[in-house]
């Protein structure tokens, strides 16, 4: 029997629930079927090829799980891997992330504006095109920010220690004048609560999970007609702690399956 076709969403760990929380509100009646590839987490410090590998065995399964459309949900997977993907399964749609610099600079006003991410995103060529393309008279206050995955997946951001990382990673930001903060990691909508609270009222966070749901919705090829199905989680890591987050950031109650 036919697999019912699906949303395949990857991400090394917790962060791409905040792009499948966005695809659920926009697509209820698609099946999705999401890794958390934490046995691997983080993935910002490894070689290219390394998460290459990772991103291949991972959209391998998707497709066998019956996966028509696969979403990169990781920045520091989207720029080692997403062209790469696109070469070895060219009847494939991919979706990626990007930093959400263009939208962020359209709407500021300073002329400034911040992003956090992860080293590898900071220094990635499609960070720097971007850059290129959009940033040429004004200002990008780029801050590598890794222990905000951390704490992310430990969702410790209201603790006294982990507020005083996000003031510090920061600091530069708001010191130099930016209106808006680029989310470029989608492990962070996640401490967007505390950021916004730290960063104040007049700074505007920018997260771009509701553009790539939409661009999932655009990309779905038109002859896989959606069908009810149940969306299915898998992690490569500890499936108990991963449930534990599936129902606080969810409020997902489907049993976590062990991926390997």
């Amino acid at each position: 029997m036919a697999l019912p076709p699906k949303i395949g969403v990857f991400d090394s760990g917790i962060g791409g629930l905040s792009v499948l929380r966005e695809i659920h509100r926009l697509l209820p009646h698609y099946p999705t079927i999401y890794i958390a590839d934490q046995s691997n987490l983080p993935y910002g410090p490894r070689p290219i090829t390394e998460i290459q590998s990772f991103a291949e065995h991972i959209t391998q399964f998707l497709i066998e799980q019956g996966a028509v459309i696969i979403v990169i949900a990781c920045n520091t997977a989207s720029a080692a891997s997403l062209e790469y993907l696109r070469g070895k399964y060219p009847q494939m749609p991919f979706v990626g992330m990007e930093p959400a610099i263009k939208p962020a600079l359209e709407a500021s006003k300073t002329g400034v504006v911040g992003m956090l991410s992860t080293r590898a995103t900071a220094e990635g060529n499609l960070y720097k095109r971007l850059l290129e393309r959009y940033a040429e008279d004004k200002r990008v206050i780029a801050q590598v920010a890794p222990e905000l995955v951390r704490i992310a997946e430990e969702q410790s951001q209201h603790t006294p220690e982990s507020r005083a990382i996000i003031a510090e990673y920061l600091r530069s930001i708001i010191d130099g004048g930016a209106d808006h903060i680029v989310l470029a990691c989608t492990h962070f909508p996640f401490l967007a609560d505390v950021i916004q609270e730290i960063a104040g009222q007049g700074i505007t966070l920018v997260d771009p999970s509701p553009a790539v749901a939409r661009q999932t919705a655009r990309l779905w090829p038109t002859k896989a007609a959606p069908e009810h199905g149940e969306n299915s989680y898998y992690t490569s890591g500890d499936a108990v702690g991963f449930q534990n987050s599936l129902k606080s950031l969810l409020g997902v109650t489907e049993g976590a399956v062990v991926f390997r």
